[in-house]
C-alpha cells in the first residue's frame, strides 16, 4: 500500500467530522503563476498529477482544447488545476478539470465546485458542464459526500483511475522487500542471466522504439488504443525537455524488446507509456526495466510510483477485463489496487446536460475522431 492510499484512508476515519464547511474562491492564474506552474501545482494539498503540468498543458493547447489555468483559494490553502476547454455549438463550453480538483479532503468538492460555478457565471463563460476527475480515493464515506455535493457520475476517461501505487519513500533496500516474491524473482534472475536496462535520451530514435514496442504489444494483446505517433513524440518532448521525462530499454539480439517512458513529476513517479516485443528469450526483463525505473525515480526524489492503471480492484483477477494482463503484472509489485473516485459532472445547466449525455457527446466525439484521427479526450 502507498503513503498516500493509507493517508486518504486515515483522513475518512478521522475527517474534520462535525467541523464546517471552508470556503474558496476561484479565479484564473496570474501570467506569474503560469510561467511557474509546475511549482505551484506540485505543492497542492496532495502533491498535484502530471495531466495538470505544463508540459500537459503544452500537448493539449491548440488540439482542439483551450488551456486554462485555474486557482483554487481558501484561507491558508491554495490549489492550482488544470482546465481543458471545448465549444459546441447550442450547449456552450465544456469543463474538464482534469485529475482535479486537487483537495485535502472529499469535503471540500462541494463548496470548490460551487465557487468555480459562480466564478464562471460571473465571467459569463457559458459553461454548461464542469468534468473533474478529483484523485480521492472511493470509499461509502467519499460517497456520500460526492452526491452531497450534487456530482453526476460519468464514464471514466484516465486509466489510472483504478491503479497500482507503490511506496518508494523508503531505502532501495526496504522497498525491494516490500514488493512480492514473484517480482524480486523475476528481478534477480533477469540480473543473473545478464539482462541490463539501458536509460536512452529523448528524441526521434528513442520515440520510434519505443512507439514501435507500444504498436506490438497492442497488436498482440489489443488491450488499449493508441494515440498516433506524432501525439505521443510531443507528448515525450514536453515532459522531457522539461526533465520529467525517462525512457528505459532492453534489447534482445541488438534490438530493442521492452521499453518504458516513466515521468518524474514532484513526488510523484508515473509509467506513463511501454510495450515489448513478444515470445522473448529474456525472463523477467519487464520486472527489471521497472526496478531499474523505480530506483531512478528514487534518485530523482519521488516518493510514490503510479503504474497507471488496472482492472478496479473487484476485478483484479476477472480474466475477462481488458487490463487483466496489466494488472497481474503490476500487482505484483504492489498487491493493493487504488480505485478512485474517477469522472463525475457537475451540472450547470440540467437542458444542455441532458442533451449532451442523450447522444451530443457521441455525436461530437465522431465527428472529432473523424477530422483529427485522434481520441476526443
Amino acid at each position: 500500500m502507498s503513503a498516500r492510499t493509507q493517508n486518504y484512508r486515515n483522513r475518512a476515519q478521522t475527517r474534520l467530522d462535525k467541523a464546517p464547511l471552508r470556503q474558496f474562491t476561484a479565479r484564473f492564474a496570474t501570467a506569474e503563476e503560469i510561467e511557474n506552474w509546475d511549482k505551484h501545482v506540485t505543492a497542492n494539498p496532495n502533491g498535484g498529477n502530471m495531466l495538470q503540468s505544463a508540459a500537459y498543458a503544452s500537448v493539449k493547447n491548440g488540439s482542439g482544447w483551450k488551456v486554462r489555468f485555474l486557482v483554487l483559494e481558501s484561507p491558508g490553502n491554495s490549489s492550482y488545476n488544470l482546465v481543458l476547454e471545448k465549444s459546441f455549438p447550442v450547449l456552450g463550453r465544456l469543463w474538464y478539470l482534469i485529475k482535479g480538483p486537487d483537495l485535502a479532503d472529499a469535503a471540500d468538492v462541494g463548496p470548490v465546485l460551487e465557487s468555480v460555478a459562480a466564478f464562471v457565471r460571473g465571467r459569463k463563460l457559458n459553461v454548461f458542464n464542469i468534468k473533474v476527475e478529483p484523485d480521492i480515493i472511493d470509499s461509502d464515506e467519499v460517497q456520500k459526500e460526492l452526491r452531497a455535493a450534487n456530482l453526476v457520475k460519468a464514464p471514466n476517461i484516465q486509466s489510472n483511475d483504478s491503479t497500482a501505487l507503490l511506496d518508494i519513500s523508503g531505502s532501495e533496500e526496504a522497498v525491494f522487500k516490500a514488493i512480492s516474491s514473484r517480482a524480486r524473482n523475476a528481478i534477480r534472475r533477469a540480473e543473473r542471466e545478464g539482462c541490463q536496462v539501458v536509460r536512452q535520451e529523448p528524441g526521434p530514435e528513442t520515440y520510434r522504439a519505443l512507439y514501435d514496442l507500444m504498436v506490438n504489444t497492442v497488436s498482440a494483446k489489443g488491450s488499449m488504443p493508441l494515440r498516433s505517433y506524432d501525439y505521443y513524440a510531443q507528448f515525450w518532448d514536453e515532459f522531457s525537455n522539461r526533465g520529467q521525462g525517462n525512457f528505459f530499454f532492453t534489447y534482445e539480439d541488438g534490438k530493442p524488446s521492452v521499453g518504458a517512458f516513466v515521468i518524474n513529476y514532484g513526488a510523484k513517479a508515473t509509467y506513463k507509456d511501454g510495450g515489448s516485443t513478444q515470445n522473448r528469450k529474456q525472463y523477467g526483463d519487464s520486472h527489471l526495466v521497472q526496478w531499474a525505473a523505480i530506483r531512478r525515480m528514487q534518485e530523482l526524489g519521488c516518493t510514490e510510483y503510479d503504474f497507471c492503471g488496472t482492472p478496479p480492484a473487484a476485478r483484479i483477477k476477472d480474466k475477462t477485463h481488458n487490463l487483466y494482463g496489466m494488472g497481474m503484472f503490476k500487482t505484483s509489485f504492489t498487491k493493493t489496487v487504488t480505485d478512485f473516485v474517477g469522472c463525475h459532472d457537475y451540472v450547470l445547466s440540467p437542458l444542455r446536460h441532458r442533451l449532451w449525455v442523450k447522444g451530443g457527446e457521441k455525436i461530437f466525439r465522431r465527428i472529432e475522431t473523424a477530422r483529427t484521427g485522434q481520441q476526443f479526450y
